[in-house]
């Protein structure tokens, strides 16, 4: 079952049972936003249920990145809930670089991670492969700043990280962000479709943009502070430079992942880790890293 609970005035945050997720929402007058919409039909209908429990009002939509369990249940949510007569479809925005995925690669993307999640949960997978892909159509290259209802909510871009697109979403009466996967707490950071060695310098970008107060919602996993996000940004750091350094020397990624300290979170730190350092390998590779 999927409930809110209030964080700061009118900002709620769910949490999905399976994988965790986290979905934020912000209540204005007359208005609200919904950041992520978890993993298919079935969880997006009662994500939208449980919405609707406490606003009846018009809806806009974020995806903090193009992955499955934030995006694929756009099309249930989005579809009537962004007011107007005859009813009209929500507008769902995201960074470019993400709704490119999800536009042109979408069932690329589907069929791959239905097959990810095959041998884990047949039931889950079935519904991630029959759900419709809804591409967002609201665009961010840097910073958007949206009215909810006559309050602010700032969609910023900071660098690539967890993936190449994502987003975080500032929420500045209420000192509250909204970092995404670029933060994760209580599991590993993910690594199959990331930037290791940028995304220490995001999470630098990010902490900028942090007070003492702040509260930060991440990806997965509960609510936390700048201190955490500052521990992250120095783990990440490291890891950047074993990267480097491993690269240096022609290092087999399984080996230089046991020397990482995702490897105290077991078999699957090790797995993120390795992927971790592959992902890094092919980042320094690429032209603009070659120097």
């Amino acid at each position: 079952m999927i409930t809110f609970t209030e964080i700061a005035d009118r900002v709620l945050v769910a949490v999905e049972p399976i994988v965790s997720v986290n979905v934020t929402l912000i209540v204005g007058d007359g208005q609200a936003l919904l950041i992520d919409t978890l993993s298919h039909d079935g969880q997006a209908k009662e994500l939208l249920a449980a919405v609707r429990g406490i606003t009846g009002d018009p809806l806009t939509v974020v995806n903090t990145h193009h992955h499955y369990d934030h995006a694929f249940g756009n099309a249930v949510v989005a579809a009537g809930t962004g007011g107007g007569r005859p009813p009209q479809d929500a507008p769902i925005w995201a960074h470019v670089e993400a709704a490119a995925l999800l536009r042109d690669q979408g069932p690329v993307l589907q069929r791959q991670w239905y097959e990810e999640m095959l041998p884990q949960d047949l039931a889950f997978a079935d519904a991630l492969g029959q759900c419709v892909i809804r591409p967002p159509d609201q665009i961010v290259h840097n910073v958007t700043s949206l009215d909810v209802g006559g309050r602010v909510v700032v969609l910023r871009h900071l660098g690539r990280g967890h993936t190449i697109g994502d987003l975080v979403a500032e929420v500045p009466d209420v000192d509250v962000v909204v970092a995404g996967d670029l933060v994760e707490e209580g599991a590993p950071p993910g690594f199959g479709d990331s930037y290791p060695i940028s995304w220490p310098d995001t999470l630098a970008a990010l902490l900028t943009r942090l007070g003492p107060q702040t509260q930060i919602v991440p990806g997965h996993g509960a609510v936390v502070g700048p201190d955490f996000v500052q521990a992250q940004h120095s783990e990440l750091s490291q890891l950047s430079w074993l990267i480097r350094e491993a690269h240096g020397d022609g290092g087999d990624p399984l080996k230089v992942a046991r020397n990482t300290t995702l490897a105290r979170f077991g078999e699957r730190g090790l797995k993120e880790a390795q992927l971790a350092i592959i992902r890094g390998y092919e980042e320094l590779e690429q032209p603009s890293n070659s120097h």
